[in-house]
């Protein structure tokens, strides 16, 4: 298959995708979480309304990315898609609920204010900005006794310039601040004039008291790191860290944990999409040793293996606060698998916990399956995707899935679990689980039998949203037999476009053959959600 056709297969998603997002986000939006009571709830339908336009959005800036790269195979437009449709939910749930209960919400194209406590610039066009603009867009922060406590620069490029006519103002906010928000605030600028700028808001800011800071997607390195040194230094009351897509190799980390004075308060930690390593996530198990408070830890994408693996297992085993665990897409192997398990039963408060794409196999399967069947027994979000998991490891996935009766989401796409393992599955899932609305079992060579008791199972499930087995193995009779099944509810049924009904026929060679040409779009979004980093 050449590269062209391939890039067609990741974008752009097809129709039924995107309205899928958009149902997603709704849903998200008018969800009662942390946030949401922090800033109000949206209704369904202001949540509805603002989900199309985030979808247009991001749609149209992954659609020209992609543009500029037409023999690329599109696995970075779809990030992007992801990456801007989580920003900009994050950006309306801040902004809250358009109604005069929840507080006067005054609003531009560059620079929203709500609740006389929040100052972003982040929904303007993305640019650089020059001292003019900087002294225009920062006006409001000169505000004599402004009650501002959260600034939000993100999606804006400061260079000196602007980064002068910002250091006094920042300075003056310094005792009040509690949230600041400098993520992907140096785009395009050459290496030298973002280390200076960094440097000057790191002194603007130093001794602020501050619960939240972001400093993601700026590409830091260990240069960065240092350059925030000020900043990070006196930070002693740091509830939620978010240093994701910067660059943090094993030095970096290491800066990282030098730097910052005291973790005791800690609560969120995010390293998403970094080059730790095994040497960085050993420098960072020093963080997350020293932050007992700690319920939401993401360390995914940090090229993370075996050793370091290990050592970031045995080091959570002391998080007895964690609520959700995002370790997805590390080079983890069995031993570092087994290594988790240890520690699970500690975790009496978990309620997501995403396991993909860590070359797990059966016997670290087994083992995390086991653990999880004993412990966590408000587990909500359940994803181990893409481990090479087999039918002999579904009757103590099955064992697994049977003691979660408040499942709301399962995923086990892209592994081998065949009919025989679907089926184990799909019986388990007959009982309770009254709260389940999603489960993706799609590209694990299912065939039709698996399918149809898929397809039963989950079809009378109050409020189900979506079943994923495309990418199997199943017949035309089966494709009718499944479609029969959800004929009162079409739109739960996933696409079926990329199963092969001739699958049936294939040696275990040629399945093997099929499943290499995955379809990535649905894994990159299936995860969406409201990103406080984002």
């Amino acid at each position: 298959m050449d590269s062209k056709t391939f890039s067609m297969k990741l974008w752009p998603p097809s129709q039924s995708t995107r309205l899928m997002l958009v149902e997603r986000m709704t849903k998200n939006l008018s969800t009662p979480s942390i946030l949401s009571r922090k800033y109000g709830l949206l209704s369904k339908d202001e949540a509805e309304e603002d989900a199309k336009q985030i979808e247009a959005i991001a749609f149209a800036s992954a659609s020209q990315h992609f543009e500029k790269e037409p023999d690329g195979d599109g696995s970075s437009a779809v990030q992007l898609y992801a990456k801007e449709s989580s920003k900009l939910m994050l950006d309306v749930v801040r902004r809250g609920p358009r109604t005069k209960e929840i507080g006067d919400l005054i609003e531009s194209e560059e620079v929203k204010i709500f609740h006389e406590t929040v100052f972003d610039i982040s929904g303007g066009r993305r640019a650089f900005i020059d001292a003019e603009e900087a002294e225009e867009l920062l006006k409001p922060l000169r505000e004599p006794s402004n009650k501002f406590t959260k600034i939000c620069f993100s999606n804006r490029s400061f260079g000196l310039d602007s980064a002068y006519v910002a250091e006094p103002i920042l300075s003056s906010l310094r005792d009040q601040l509690t949230e600041v928000d400098l993520s992907d605030f140096l785009a395009g600028r050459p290496e030298t004039e973002a280390l200076e700028v960094m440097t000057i808001f790191s002194s603007a800011l130093e001794g602020s008291k501050l619960r939240y800071l972001n400093l993601s997607n700026n590409a830091l390195g260990e240069k960065g790191v240092r350059a925030f040194a000020g900043l990070l230094r006196s930070q002693h009351s740091l509830e939620e860290l978010y240093l994701m897509n910067d660059g943090i190799s094993e030095e970096a980390a290491r800066t990282v944990c030098e730097l910052i004075p005291s973790t005791d308060r800690l609560k969120v930690l995010h390293f998403h999409n970094n080059m730790t390593g095994d040497e960085g996530a050993i420098a960072i198990s020093e963080l997350v040793k020293h932050a007992p408070l700690l319920e939401d830890f993401r360390c995914s994408s940090t090229r993370i293996g075996s050793e370091g693996g290990v050592a970031l297992a045995e080091t959570l085993g002391s998080c007895t606060s964690l609520k959700k665990l995002d370790l997805r897409d590390n080079m983890f192997d069995v031993d570092a698998g087994i290594a988790l398990s240890m520690g699970l039963p500690r975790f009496s408060n978990l309620t997501e916990i995403y396991l993909s794409y860590l070359n797990l196999e059966d016997e670290g399967s087994i083992a995390l399956a086991n653990a999880l069947k004993e412990s966590v027994p408000l587990i909500e979000v359940l994803e181990m995707a893409g481990n090479d998991i087999s039918a002999e490891a579904a009757p103590a996935l099955a064992a697994c899935i049977a003691a979660k009766q408040v499942l709301t989401k399962l995923n086990l796409a892209e592994n081998e679990l065949k009919d025989e393992g679907a089926i184990l599955i799909a019986k388990t899932l007959e009982e309770g689980h009254e709260q389940l609305n999603e489960v993706d079992m799609s590209m694990n060579s299912i065939r039709r039998a698996g399918a149809r008791c898929l397809a039963q199972a989950v079809v009378s499930k109050p409020g189900f949203k979506l079943l994923n087995i495309n990418g199997n193995f199943i017949s035309d009779e089966g494709v009718d037999e499944v479609k029969e099944v959800f004929k009162n509810s079409p739109f739960v049924l996933g696409p079926l476009d990329e199963n092969d009904p001739e699958g049936e026929d294939y040696d275990e060679e040629a399945e093997e053959e099929v499943n290499d040409n995955e379809d990535e779009l649905e894994f990159k979004l299936k995860g969406l959600d409201i990103k406080q980093e984002e």
